[in-house]
C-alpha cells in the first residue's frame, strides 16, 4: 500500500477542483464560440482561450503522468491527468470546428461587400 504522507495535497479535499475548473472553462468557450464565432467576431480572444486551456490540459496530463510515475495515490494522478486527458481530447477535436466558423463568417462578410 502507498502511504499517503507524502501525498501532494489532500485528494479527498482538492482532486475536484481541476475538472471543475475545466467544466467552467469548457463553458466559457462554448459559449463564446457560440456567440461570437457565426458573428466573425472575437476570433483573438476566442483562440487564446480555447488553446489556452488546451495548454492547461496538457499541463494537467502530464502532472498527472508525473504523479504515477512518482508513485502518488489515485486520487492525486487520476484527479489531475483524467482532466486533462479529456480536455485535450475534446477540444482538441472542437478546434477545426472553431476555425470553420470564423471562415464561413469571413466568407459571409466578403460576399456582403462584393453586393
Amino acid at each position: 500500500m502507498i502511504e499517503t504522507s507524502n501525498a501532494w495535497f489532500n485528494a479527498a479535499a482538492y482532486a475536484w477542483i481541476p475538472g471543475t475548473a475545466l467544466g467552467l472553462l469548457g463553458g466559457l468557450d462554448g459559449s463564446l464560440v457560440g456567440i461570437l464565432a457565426p458573428r466573425g467576431r472575437g476570433r483573438a480572444l476566442v483562440l487564446a482561450l480555447h488553446f489556452g486551456t488546451m495548454l492547461l490540459c496538457a499541463g494537467l496530463l502530464l502532472a498527472g503522468i508525473v504523479a504515477k510515475v512518482k508513485g502518488q495515490p489515485y486520487g492525486i494522478w487520476y484527479g489531475l491527468g483524467f482532466p486533462g486527458l479529456l480536455g485535450l481530447i475534446i477540444f482538441g477535436s472542437l478546434t477545426p470546428l472553431i476555425l470553420r466558423r470564423y471562415r464561413e463568417a469571413e466568407l459571409r462578410k466578403s460576399l456582403a461587400k462584393d453586393l
